[in-house]
C-alpha cells in the first residue's frame, strides 16, 4: 500500500529554519516525482516545490524561491524540503504528494497528484 508520512513541522521564530521530510513507503520513489503543497487557514491548497524522480529536476513556486530547498534521498525513499528564513505568511500546513509521472510540470498542480500524506504543520511566530 502506497503510503506518504510527513515529518519535521512546529513553532519557529521569523527568520528561523525548518526540515520537513516526506517518507514514501509501498512504491519505489524513484519512479515518481513527489510535491510539497501547503495549506493556510481560510486559504486554498497551493504548490511549494516538485522534484523529479531521479533527483535532477526541481521547481518551486515565486513565493519560496531563494529560500526553500527541495532533495531527496532514494535509498531512503524519502524527500526533503529545506525551509529557511521563515516568515509569518509560510504558516500551513505542509502535505508531500506523488505525482503520476517521474518529472515534474512546469507548474505544481493539485489534480496532478494522487497520494497526499497526512500533513504536518509549520508556525512561524515570535
Amino acid at each position: 500500500q502506497l503510503q506518504l508520512v510527513e515529518s519535521g513541522g512546529g513553532l519557529v521564530q521569523p527568520g528561523g529554519s525548518l526540515r520537513l521530510s516526506c517518507a514514501a513507503s509501498g512504491f519505489t520513489s524513484d519512479y515518481v516525482a513527489i510535491g510539497w503543497f501547503r495549506q493556510a487557514p481560510g486559504k486554498e491548497r497551493e504548490g511549494v516545490s516538485c522534484i523529479s524522480g531521479s533527483g535532477g529536476s526541481t521547481n518551486y513556486a515565486d513565493s519560496v524561491k531563494g529560500r526553500f530547498t527541495i532533495s531527496r534521498d532514494n535509498a531512503k525513499n524519502t524527500v526533503y524540503l529545506e525551509m529557511n528564513s521563515l516568515k509569518p505568511e509560510d504558516t500551513a500546513v505542509y502535505y508531500c504528494a506523488s505525482r503520476w509521472a517521474p518529472y515534474c510540470g512546469a507548474t505544481i498542480l493539485l489534480d496532478e497528484y494522487a497520494y497526499w500524506g497526512q500533513g504536518t504543520q509549520v508556525t512561524v511566530s515570535s
